[in-house]
């Protein structure tokens, strides 16, 4: 059975989410803080995370950046903070998707299914390509050590990061539409706004680029999505 761990200072939002969850079918474990959280994911090594982002002590971030030290689930924020910049955090430090307090439990559902296949879906493709590298000009991807290298210095990404990076190195020269990014590298199931992949690709630019103003290999084609050169091709379509 899927266990899904439920991190929320709110004893009553995390006894409700725990019930709507056991009735859909999940094993839930709960914490109210980010340490608890830690504790109870070392033990339960549970498959899928909620976690709030305004916890007490150690916020949700930090309990993130923590998590992801020894456990490869992914997470969902869970935040009553509306604005767009703590949920792009989010996203940017790995979380997988991210849902706004109040919301119905038929649509946090729909959230846990999504990401829960993704995830699924991301192993199963990843059989039988892991071992391959990909390069283009100096930069260098070895998908089964999951690293990432530019003008051989490395470059530390985060999963979704390295995931888009490595759909474009993929597909290197070509000009990638936003909605094949999405299908591809957050899933046909993604619910989001499209706005998460432009986000996503100046995070990345800022990783592999001299300057993330002046990209020279990562390029945007106006209008209709993204190129991955080596260094100084196709600079016209930079926007």
């Amino acid at each position: 059975m899927t266990t899904i761990l439920v991190v929320d200072d709110d004893r009553l939002m995390r006894r409700s989410v725990s019930i709507g969850l056991k009735e859909a079918g999940y094993s839930t474990e709960t914490a109210g803080s980010g340490e608890e959280a830690l504790e109870k994911a070392r033990k339960s090594q549970p498959q899928l995370v909620l976690l709030d982002i305004g916890l007490p002590g150690m916020d949700g971030k930090e309990t993130l950046r923590a998590l992801r030290h020894s456990l490869a689930a992914p997470v969902i924020f869970v935040t009553a903070r509306r604005r767009e910049l703590d949920e792009i955090v989010g996203l940017e430090l790995g979380a997988d998707d991210y849902v706004t307090k109040p919301f119905d439990m038929d649509v946090l559902l729909a959230r846990v299914r999504a990401v829960l296949r993704r995830a699924g879906g991301s192993e199963e493709r990843g059989r039988g390509t892991d071992s391959q590298n990909l390069v283009v000009g100096d930069l260098e991807l070895d998908r089964s050590a999951h690293e990432v290298s530019v003008g051989g210095q490395s470059v530390e990404l985060s999963p979704r990061e390295f995931q888009l990076l490595s759909f474009l190195a993929s597909r290197a020269g070509e000009v990638v539409a936003v909605d094949d990014i999405l299908k591809n590298v957050w899933g046909p199931d993604w619910v989001g706004e499209s706005q998460t992949v432009y986000v996503h690709i100046r995070w990345l630019r800022t990783k592999i680029e001299e300057d993330a103003a002046r990209p020279r290999r990562l390029h945007t084609v106006r209008g209709v999505g993204y190129r991955l050169t080596p260094a100084g091709e196709d600079e016209a379509y930079v926007a």
